[in-house]
């Protein structure tokens, strides 16, 4: 996502930004125009009330009555009831299209995120992006419907009352209207204050977002390390801060309100002295003058809604531009037509660098090499050799900065990224699961459906039948928030079963045994290599152990390919493995330490 600096330097107007969010009512304009008409209805209401205020002290009190009497209270009564009908109408519409777009909105941002480049995720805070989703467009709805609302509706509510007054006495009215500039002026100078504060305070929302979302994630952390004043220091800072720019927006938005009401009252004075000047020479009656000052008094509370609009439209653009500048990021890549149901599974790697940005030098440096179909591979090595890089080039995670990668002989960035991605099942070390039952979690993103044999056919290859039929609810047991209700090792047989189900040609393994016992895990090992068979196997093991019988094991060492054989060939050299060997489990050739 652009930078705030970038977002305030590239700012599209006002007026750009709600023509392109008024564009997502368009689907729902039944109920749009349903929601106008019933402003329109409300808003021709209010003249009513002064109007009737002139005959009834002319005639009423005044002169003869040449009515019968029980029309005024009807009359009065009749207005209500039709205003009340309109306003139902139009708020009960108006929050139908509100609704209607959040949706909206939320799926494509959801949409657009979820294909945004896998770097886009690691080099961005992920508060920042659910602050886009779950709050900010909250505000911009707010733009659409009750700034929409206010705006239709007391605009043609003073537009009313307005015309009733130019017809008791347009001189009054052209008095009155004098100070429009004046409030026309203070409006356009606070809207552009405020709409500036207000992307500030998006910012810094997405920031405490952010600080949040860290605690609660690393709640051990923070216990087991005592944290918990470091923690409440730093979140503490982010709501200053928010508070602060909450208050600089309070000021400039409620400013408007006091000038407004100001300027209003005025207005109302010198108009009640040339009323009262007029009356004195009969050029006005009674129930026209207090006619014309209800009128007056009445234009006072759109005025002030109208002004109090602007800071919440204000916030709401802001907030629309931030959500149309996720919109605007390109996605991943995908301009492959090539289609591939089933790899052979045969990988090569020609020439490959990589090189992330910002680094000063390549995290793969012109790797080259050719993968069997069905061949295990080892890849080992220190800690930032390169290993996890060269995985994450397969499903185009990242995209290397030279050479090019081929599956079954076809270019990569040939294939559909849906095709290419069907032949991959990844096991990582970080398991994620979701919030959801064993069931959907071990036959999740499979094509089809999965039946319960298939899944407890899994679960009995990754060793965890026995747990899930040991639960009361089975295959319906949730797994909790990121799989908490199970343990660690658990948690990872369970997306060993998930690999299981897809059944890819190809299984990613990053050290997908890391975190079982040694018990466990030699069971999970024999399930594994069953596993395996007729599948090609790229597996990133530090636990030398588990992969002594790879076909073949690479070894990486500042992002190249430094040596490569099998298990006893490498020990047999002395080489780098047989070093990185001897340093976890001692002598190679006794099994035993070094006396």
């Amino acid at each position: 996502m652009s930078s705030p600096e970038q977002r305030r330097a590239g700012a599209p107007s006002s007026w750009e930004v709600y023509r392109r969010l008024f564009g997502y009512t368009r689907p729902y304009r039944i109920g749009l125009v349903a929601a106008l008409l019933g402003m329109i209805v409300a808003a021709a209401t209010e003249p009513l009330f002064p109007a009737l205020m002139k005959p009834l002290l002319d005639q009423g009190f005044v002169a003869r009555v040449e009515f019968p009497l029980w029309m005024v209270p009807a009359g009065l009564i009749g207005i209500f009831v039709v205003r009340g009908v309109a306003t139902f109408t139009s708020s009960y519409a108006m929050a139908w299209v509100s609704n209607r777009v959040l949706v909206d909105l939320r799926r494509e941002m959801f949409a657009r995120t979820m294909h945004l480049p896998s770097a886009a995720f690691e080099r961005e805070a992920s508060g920042t992006l659910i602050s886009r989703i779950v709050f900010e467009v909250t505000n911009v709805t707010a733009a659409v419907t009750q700034a929409l609302t206010v705006l239709v509706r007391d605009s043609l509510v003073i537009a009313g009352l307005l015309g009733w007054l130019m017809y008791l006495n347009w001189k009054l009215t052209l008095i009155a209207l004098a100070l429009i500039p004046i409030l026309a002026v203070v409006v356009v100078i606070y809207s552009r204050r405020v709409r500036k504060l207000n992307r500030r305070t998006l910012d810094y929302t997405a920031e405490m977002t952010h600080v949040v979302e860290q605690a609660v994630h690393g709640h051990k952390v923070i216990k087991i390390f005592g944290g918990y004043d470091e923690q409440a220091s730093v979140f503490a800072r982010a709501s200053e801060r928010l508070r602060g720019f909450a208050m600089r927006i309070t000021v400039a938005g409620s400013a408007t309100v006091p000038i407004t009401q100001l300027a209003a009252a005025v207005a109302v004075a010198v108009v009640v002295l040339i009323a009262l000047l007029q009356s004195a020479g009969d050029q006005t009656t009674v129930g026209g003058f207090v006619s014309f000052i209800t009128a007056m008094l009445m234009l006072l509370a759109p005025l002030k809604r109208l002004a109090d609009v602007n800071a919440q439209l204000q916030r709401g653009l802001a907030a629309a531009a931030a959500v149309f500048a996720l919109l605007a990021r390109p996605e991943e890549a995908d301009r492959g037509t090539r289609r591939l149901e089933r790899a052979r599974g045969e990988l090569a790697f020609e020439h490959v660098s990589v090189r992330y940005p910002g680094a000063a030098s390549d995290a793969l440096r012109d790797v080259d090499l050719r993968v069997r179909a069905g061949e295990v591979v080892a890849l080992v090595g220190a800690s930032g050799a390169g290993k996890t890089t060269l995985m994450n080039l397969l499903p185009r995670f990242l995209e290397p900065s030279a050479g090019r990668i081929t599956i079954d002989g076809v270019p990569l960035d040939e294939l559909r990224l849906a095709d290419l991605r069907r032949q991959f099942a990844l096991v990582s070390q970080e398991v994620i699961l979701f919030n959801d039952t064993i069931r959907a979690n071990v036959a999740f993103g499979s094509e089809g459906s999965v039946t319960d044999e298939r899944i407890w056919a899994a679960l009995e290859a990754a060793v965890l039948e026995p747990v899930v039929r040991a639960l009361p609810q089975g295959l319906d047991a949730p797994v909790g928030e990121r799989g908490t209700r199970l343990s660690g090792g658990q948690r990872q047989r369970l997306a060993l079963a998930r690999a299981i189900v897809k059944d890819a040609p190809i299984l990613l393994l990053d050290e997908a045994t890391s975190a079982l016992d040694s018990e466990t895990e030699r069971e999970v090992q024999l399930a594994l290599e069953r596993t395996m068979r007729g599948r090609t196997t790229l597996v990133i093991a530090h636990r030398l152990s588990t992969i002594e019988g790879a076909d073949r094991i690479l070894v990486f060492d500042q992002g190249r390919v430094v040596e490569q054989g099998t298990h006893a060939g490498l020990l047999g050299a002395d080489s780098l493995y047989a070093r990185l060997y001897r340093i976890q489990y001692g002598n190679p050739q006794t099994g035993k330490g070094d006396s």
